[in-house]
């Protein structure tokens, strides 16, 4: 497992290499059953990472977003598989925000075990190696990522977009942090495994895809992903389409 996340980081930097000429050059928009939008990046993204998935690891499925979308979701999983988002935050794509990652996260009895998460727009990688979460940025070196301890005063919340004022101040009450910024994708819960941020509360759907390479990496940062209950998260969910519930991610 050790060796997986450098290859799934080399797959994720070529796919966000294939991504960025295609960011804010007026690509069309289409939206699929469940009216979220895709573009023809997610599409050639996926493409590129299904190819290459499948070359280095001929005998692991790979659950990935858009063929989900367009066939459905296995009714059953082994223990082992990757989990594919081409193009977490499609809509900030859309704006021209540069929040938006490509993710590949490995599984294995339900847990994420290696993972990659790209940010074309800054050339940011973060992936796991040796037990550890490193960060390089193109063309840098490698360097390893710890989360920090938690700033009394000063914790910093991420949250989305569109998240209301009154469910902010509830969850500032119910998990205790002082500032807050707004973000998409699963740059997220990089963002936390590096200790730029404390915490980030999801009380709303997710599809596992959407954050396993992240929780790969946040784990290896010496962080968690777990349920409101503080119970683990867990991954595979073939029988609920590979919904997820609640989770908090948290740094240290």
């Amino acid at each position: 497992m050790n060796e997986v996340g450098p290859e799934l980081a080399k797959i994720c930097e070529a796919a966000a290499q294939l991504i960025l000429p295609l960011w804010r050059s007026g690509l069309s928009v289409t939206h699929k059953a469940d009216e979220s939008p895709v573009t023809e990046a997610d599409h050639r993204a996926e493409a590129l990472i299904l190819e290459a998935l499948r070359s280095r690891f001929p005998d692991i499925p790979i659950i990935s977003e858009e063929d989900a979308a367009q066939f459905g979701t296995p009714d059953a999983i082994g223990p082992r598989f990757f989990l594919v988002d081409p193009l977490d935050g499609t809509k900030a794509f859309v704006r021209g925000d540069p929040h938006f990652t490509v993710n590949i996260g490995l599984i294995d009895n339900h847990r994420p075990v290696a993972g990659a998460v790209a940010c074309p727009p800054t050339g940011e990688l973060w992936f796991t190696s040796g037990g550890q979460a490193l960060k390089r940025r193109q063309g840098g070196a490698d360097q390893p990522v710890r989360v920090r301890p938690w700033p009394a005063g000063e914790a910093l919340v991420l949250i989305s977009h569109t998240m209301k004022e009154e469910t902010i101040q509830a969850l500032a009450e119910r998990y205790g942090f002082d500032r807050r910024e707004a973000m998409d994708s699963s740059i997220k819960l990089c963002r936390i495994a590096e200790g730029a941020a404390d915490i980030y509360p999801r009380h709303g759907p997710t599809m596992e895809w959407d954050i396993a390479a992240g929780h790969a990496v946040l784990a290896a940062a010496g962080g968690s992903v777990l349920t409101p209950e503080g119970q683990p998260f867990l991954y595979g969910k073939a029988s609920e389409g590979f919904r997820n519930g609640w989770f908090v991610a948290r740094g240290g």
